[in-house]
């Protein structure tokens, strides 16, 4: 099947219905994998215990940024090549990757408690952070306070193509200012700086939160698609009554 014949939603519901028991089956395994190899991580020699919060940060944070990063390809097509699916997966997206923000802002909070003496400092990378919750909770309202959808659609998309602007911010805020955040220590142009110990559980919790992120994607573009068939066929019934 081509992609572009994913644009047709009777066909995405179709493949969505026989993708997500699987998906989220996967999903499962890979959670009781990743928190097995946590659960044998070894303490940080400096941090202790407490660095196993970054099993649940890091990957919070990633998918932040990469919620924000598939708003933006999606916000693309609704713009440009006015996808049907496209505005469906903006929306979609918007309060999964709003939910992994707020546990990355969270959690970094508990996690910088015992290391850096205090829950907030307002550096680059924290503040950024905040910007991108922010602008998830624009999107948010956005949607729920629109009475064009339509007009919905183009706002959020343009939303999500200004908030794209984030994300690099973000992401190199550590190498362009002297904060308190320690620079990138598993995507470096030399490898990565943590020990496979470490590692491993890492990237595996990862890939688990990465695959919930799609399941949980995937169910509400097709609850959302539902949704609005239901509102045309109410609209279709007001219209003929």
């Amino acid at each position: 099947m081509a992609l572009i014949d994913l644009a047709n939603p009777t066909r995405f519901l179709a493949l969505a219905n026989r993708v997500l028991p699987w998906l989220a089956l996967v999903t499962v395994a890979v959670f009781a994998y990743g928190l097995y190899r946590v659960a044998y991580a070894p303490d940080d020699y400096q941090q202790g215990a407490t660095v196993k919060i970054m099993f649940l940060h890091v990957p919070s944070a990633w998918l932040a940024m990469m919620g924000w990063g598939l708003m933006t390809v999606a916000a693309l097509g609704t713009l440009v090549w006015r996808h049907p699916l496209a505005d469906v997966a903006v929306k979609a997206a918007a309060p999964v990757g709003a939910a992994f923000t707020f546990i990355c802002l969270v959690t970094g909070s508990l996690w910088g408690r015992p290391m850096w003496g205090t829950y907030w400092v307002w550096d680059a990378r924290l503040t950024s952070v905040l910007v991108l919750f922010l602008l998830y909770l624009g999107m948010l309202a956005l949607y729920w306070t629109a009475d064009d959808p339509n007009r919905a659609s183009r706002a959020a998309a343009i939303l999500a193509l200004v908030g794209a602007v984030n994300i690099p911010i973000i992401k190199f805020s550590v190498d362009w200012w002297n904060t308190l955040h320690q620079p990138a220590s598993v995507v470096r142009m030399d490898g990565p700086a943590i020990d496979p110990s470490i590692l491993v559980p890492l990237l595996t919790m990862a890939l688990a939160f990465t695959l919930l992120f799609f399941t949980l994607h995937i169910a509400a573009m097709r609850n959302e698609i539902l949704r609005r068939r239901v509102r045309s066929m109410r609209m279709m019934q007001a219209a003929s009554a």
